[in-house]
């Protein structure tokens, strides 16, 4: 593994959409149970799109909100839709959020995917093709304006002309920005070129994913060692089995089911140490159920002991 740290972070995915005040909690639920990281999903509908009771809210002004009413967790969100937002927009949003944190700030940002939520907020959905051309392109724009001034782009989608004062986050040289899927050529390839950590996304062969981003990153001359390799993981822990198997109802879809971690504290460590063994040093626990605030404190108490490593230090 090139990086000797093990971080094990919360994922919110909420079934029912979430308020702030829930969203609130749960993050400080996952501070205090001492977790790396808080990370939301950044969706306007959830999986189910006849779901009238989904409350939806805007990933990154919830996030602005909790780098206030938070002090340590990293914030994030896991990952962004490019087809949300303008590039400048999005680094303007991201480095405030870096500012208002102290540098806590992370930007995962992927091609958007879930079309019926597109046409219910009146967004634009570009084929699969133009919307990898504009993750490529916003990922270019957005680290360039956090490191270069004057910065100009000329692109397909997205031009820049010229900005004297681009945004500029407390992270040096920038937030880490994560990229990640399942795609077996682009993903990776634009990972290669513009992330701090590729995620692995769910399901499938995470060790040959891996692999295949390694060779991406060869392929530029970076090496593969750098970038951080994670992994997300539904999960529903339990002090017994039928604790766990009460958690685990709310999981959605098969899919979901299938690849998720359903048990005793015990299992779900073993689990983890499997995405460990493929690669991995950072796992995401997907969590939907976020008004149960004791299944955090479980995780962060009977879990994240095993399974959390800090960095090595000199001396």
């Amino acid at each position: 593994m090139a990086h000797s740290d093990r971080r094990l972070r919360v994922l919110m995915e909420p079934r029912h959409g979430a308020g702030y005040d829930d969203i609130l909690a749960l993050a400080r639920a996952t501070e205090d149970a001492g977790f790396d990281a808080f990370f939301r999903s950044d969706h306007l509908l959830g999986v189910d799109p006849t779901d009238t009771t989904y409350r939806p809210t805007d990933c990154w002004t919830t996030l602005g909100g909790l780098a206030r009413d938070t002090s340590r967790v990293r914030l994030g969100a896991l990952v962004g839709a490019a087809t949300f937002r303008q590039p400048g927009i999005l680094a303007t949003i991201v480095a405030s959020l870096d500012e208002m944190s102290g540098g806590r700030a992370e930007l995962g940002l992927g091609t958007g995917w879930y079309e019926r939520e597109h046409a219910a907020f009146g967004i634009p959905f570009p084929g699969t093709g133009e919307r990898f051309d504009r993750l490529e392109e916003q990922l270019a724009i957005i680290t360039g304006l956090w490191r270069e001034s004057p910065f100009s782009f000329e692109g397909k989608h997205y031009r820049i002309d010229d900005n004297r004062t681009p945004p500029r986050p407390v992270q040096d040289p920038h937030p880490p920005v994560i990229v990640g899927g399942s795609g077996p050529k682009r993903t990776p390839a634009i990972a290669a070129r513009y992330a701090s950590e590729f995620n692995g996304a769910l399901g499938g062969d995470l060790r040959e994913r891996y692999a295949t981003f390694h060779r991406a990153c060869e392929a530029i001359g970076r090496d593969p060692a750098e970038p951080r390799l994670s992994a997300v993981l539904p999960v529903a822990c339990g002090a017994t089995r039928a604790e766990a198997a009460r958690r685990g109802e709310i999981i959605g879809s098969d899919f979901i089911r299938e690849n998720a971690a359903v048990g005793t504290p015990a299992q779900v460590v073993d689990r983890i140490g499997d995405l460990a063994d493929a690669g991995a040093d950072t796992v995401y626990l997907h969590i939907y159920d976020i008004h149960d605030l004791e299944h955090i404190a479980l995780l962060g108490a009977e879990v994240l002991p095993h399974v959390a490593r800090p960095a090595l230090t000199a001396g």
